[in-house]
């Protein structure tokens, strides 16, 4: 491919680190009576925030700080301000993250377009190149493709026109359990246990925090010992067990992940958010505090590439990693941090993490930096693109690249480590082209998946991925130096190639070879003048040897 074609590709940067926390805990040993209380409590609440979504959408663009106190004045005479104020923003939330997800599905809605166009417009059965797709294969497909269209047509435009207007569409509890109602066979549930779900996912128990409040919150408060006591609202006033119309919770919550940090805070009635859910697979009440952190301050480039770093590839069932040097060469042995991301969503989860600590506590050993991609499969996702290729669609879409990126971030943090996101552009190519045959060997297979993570790693060195061209092979009246080893980075032409030398080294004869021949003395004895030191040539004293 020639060098036009390629795209431009961005330069590697340092992934900047969390800006929140979040901690989560089971609520234990509660009374019949208290699951009642946080039954009632989240379905009251519930049923405010979906009034309070239902107006937020009728607004539209015409959404202000006017209409947002409005809002909150109508919810607080239910409620309290504290419960009210809780549940506009996390509708406000709800809403930007929806017209979010609407304008990304007008990207896809227009990608999906144009692919078509393009390829209704050339002839039936035409091949395509590495840059667009081909035409069609039969009529029939193409007469199917031109119904696609015009159905994509519509689709599109119906968004267009609800975005201009700023209408989203949002289902309280998701989409996806919505649908579950009319396939319960498929989704393997009874009415009853869809209905629990679906009850659960809609209610409200989530309180933000106060700084300068007891405990660092008014609503849901927690106390050093677990001590777990919250707000009723007006109409439930009359469950209170305790003074000031709050219900105290018989279980205690013990965080023991980050439980120095959280008991610092509410010490110091710093604010800390609140959330409790209920979980029906396990029957299990559950209570998450979460909270701000400042920005961690991120190290320069040219400090996290000190001392080499382990560029890692990321694969729909593995991690392929290897340690580089700092000249980008690959040191030691590959390594391999395998997951597998079939069953539930929480046995994904615990893979995924459980293969990024062994690839965090590799680094750590070495102390060094890791690279990996900055992968975004949202354009590469669509059916117009890959057609026919359900197996790689299916495979593109079951790679976790954003929780696995964000959580590699997250967990480096902690560590120390710092991460670093590269361009994904031809690193599998050019990897498995210039880095897969050479460190393999007769006890060692390198795979694709290997060269690739030395390119990801290269790329994150500033070197290019591309190898230095060997040598020439010696011969009988000449040597060469290693052409091979990595030149530095501001050395002029280190990826150009050698510039043509004449002589022997190179097989050529020099452009003075007649006149040096006619005009050269002898070299042997019997011509050499007698006030000239004689020389003995190498060659003939071997010769002499061996005769």
């Amino acid at each position: 491919m020639p060098d036009e074609a390629l795209r431009t590709i961005a330069a590697p940067f340092v992934a900047v680190g969390p800006s929140g926390v979040a901690i989560r805990t089971r609520l234990g040993h509660l009374s019949a009576a208290d699951e009642e209380v946080l039954r009632l409590v989240g379905a009251h609440l519930g049923s405010l925030a979906a009034r309070d979504l239902k107006r937020r959408c009728a607004d539209g663009l015409e959404h202000s700080t006017h209409t947002w106190a409005g809002r909150k004045r109508a919810l607080t005479g239910e409620s309290s301000s504290r419960w009210a104020g809780s549940i506009t923003k996390a509708t406000h939330d709800q809403w930007a993250l929806s017209r979010r997800a609407q304008l990304a599905h007008i990207q896809s809605l227009q990608a999906g377009v144009r692919t078509i166009a393009h390829r209704l417009s050339l002839p039936i059965g035409e091949k395509g190149n590495r840059r667009a797709s081909g035409g069609y294969r039969s009529a029939r497909e193409w007469f199917a493709k031109s119904r696609r269209l015009q159905v994509l047509q519509d689709r599109l435009h119906a968004e267009q026109v609800d975005h201009a207007v700023g209408r989203v569409r949002v289902v309280r509890g998701g989409k996806r359990l919505a649908r579950n109602r009319h396939h319960l066979h498929a989704a393997h549930l009874t009415q009853a246990q869809w209905r629990q779900r679906w009850e659960a996912s809609r209610w409200f128990l989530q309180a933000d925090g106060e700084s300068g409040k007891r405990f660092g919150n008014e609503t849901i408060r927690v106390t050093p010992d677990g001590e777990v006591s919250l707000k009723l609202p007006a109409p439930l006033a009359h469950l209170a067990n305790a003074p000031h119309g709050r219900y105290t919770l018989t279980g205690a919550a013990l965080f023991h992940h980050r439980s120095d940090e959280w008991a610092d805070r509410i010490t110091t009635n710093r604010s800390v958010a609140y959330r409790i859910h209920y979980d029906t697979d396990r029957c299990r009440w559950y209570l998450t505090a979460s909270w701000t952190i400042p920005p961690i301050k991120t190290v320069p480039l040219s400090h996290a590439r000190t001392g080499g770093l382990i560029g890692v590839d990321t694969n729909a069932d593995h991690l392929a990693a290897w340690r580089l040097d700092q000249h980008g060469n690959p040191c030691g042995q590959p390594r391999r941090f395998v997951y597998d991301l079939s069953g539930t969503a929480m046995h994904r989860d615990a893979q995924v993490r459980h293969a990024l600590i062994r690839l965090l506590h590799w680094a750590q050993r070495h102390g060094l930096s890791i690279a990996i991609e900055h992968l975004d499969f949202s354009a590469e996702k669509t059916r117009e693109k890959h057609g026919r290729q359900k197996r790689f669609r299916r495979l593109i879409s079951g790679m976790p690249v954003s929780k696995l990126r964000a959580r590699l971030v997250s967990m480096a943090a902690e560590l120390g480590i710092t991460i670093i996101a590269v361009d994904p552009a031809y690193t599998s190519k050019w990897g498995a082209q210039h880095w897969q045959k050479p460190p393999t060997g007769k006890n060692r297979k390198t795979t694709r998946h290997d060269a690739a993570s030395i390119a990801i790693g290269r790329r994150a060195l500033g070197h290019r991925i591309r190898r230095r061209t060997a040598p020439p092979p010696a011969h009988q009246s000449d040597g060469q130096q290693h052409r091979t080893a990595q030149a530095g980075n501001g050395t002029p032409g280190r990826e150009e190639t050698r510039p043509r030398i004449p002589g022997p080294r190179t097989r050529s004869v020099s452009p003075d070879a007649a006149r040096t021949r006619a005009t050269s003395a002898s070299t042997t004895v019997r011509d050499a003048p007698v006030d000239q030191d004689w020389v003995q040539d190498s060659l003939l004293l071997t010769l002499l040897k061996m005769t």
